[in-house]
């Protein structure tokens, strides 16, 4: 079981990530349908002549190999269309967040508050306790409400990095000199991991993104005390 969880996508924290796991299923479905479609057809021309003559004469099997493929990309177009605009849309953020990728951290910034500024560094494995993960854990989390509309606001100091947790379907690049954002927000507390997923140079794998989603109440207090 363990091993067939390695390879699937990891359990949605948010409504994009289920939308993106609804997409994946539904793409994969059919493009086994037309895998098991074609492995049938090839199958049976080596086998049988009947099916070799109909598959390569006449006009009705053309028609038929020209509208399939059409009809199929619409079901695939559609579904992918309604996700971008929903990955790209920026519906009335209640907090924004501006992180900053550097050689080899991440730096966030809140920028509705007043002094709220920290880096983020992975824990190195001599400082580790039992409860924390090897190369996944930082000393400083960024904390968010669950169920709050967030923005974040991305960009880099040196390199191109890349912003990505998966388990809320965010991925975004962070380039220098360029500000991207994206907006997601988070159905449930507890920890979400992340990594850079940009080769950005030698220690590009220690780099690590701590998301700690804690209730709003939890969070104002957080925010009083910092202030």
């Amino acid at each position: 079981m363990s091993t067939w969880k390695n390879i699937m996508l990891q359990d949605s924290a948010s409504p994009l990530m289920e939308q993106l796991a609804y997409f994946h299923d539904h793409t994969l479905l059919i493009l086994v349908i037309i895998t098991m479609l074609v492995s049938q057809l090839l199958i049976s021309l080596f086998f049988n002549k009947f099916t070799h003559r109909l598959l390569l004469e006449g006009q009705m099997i053309e028609i038929i190999w020209t509208i399939l493929p059409s009809i199929t990309l619409i079901f695939i177009a559609i579904p992918s269309l309604s996700l971008i605009y929903i990955l790209d849309e920026i519906n009335s953020p209640m907090i924004s967040i501006k992180t900053i990728g550097h050689q080899w951290y991440w730096s966030y910034e809140y920028s509705d508050f007043s002094n709220i500024e920290f880096d983020s560094y992975m824990i190195p494995m001599t400082d580790l306790e039992k409860f924390n993960f090897r190369l996944l854990d930082v000393d400083n989390r960024m904390i968010i409400p669950y169920e709050t509309n967030i923005r974040m606001l991305i960009t880099a100091a040196d390199v191109i990095h890349s912003w990505t947790v998966p388990s809320l379907g965010v991925k975004v690049d962070a380039t220098p000199g360029r500000l991207n954002q994206m907006s997601f927000s988070i159905n449930r507390s507890g920890l979400f991991f992340g990594q850079c997923s940009e080769i950005c140079g030698a220690n590009h794998s220690f780099m690590p993104i701590v998301i700690e989603s804690i209730s709003p109440k939890y969070f104002i207090n957080w925010i009083s005390k910092l202030n």
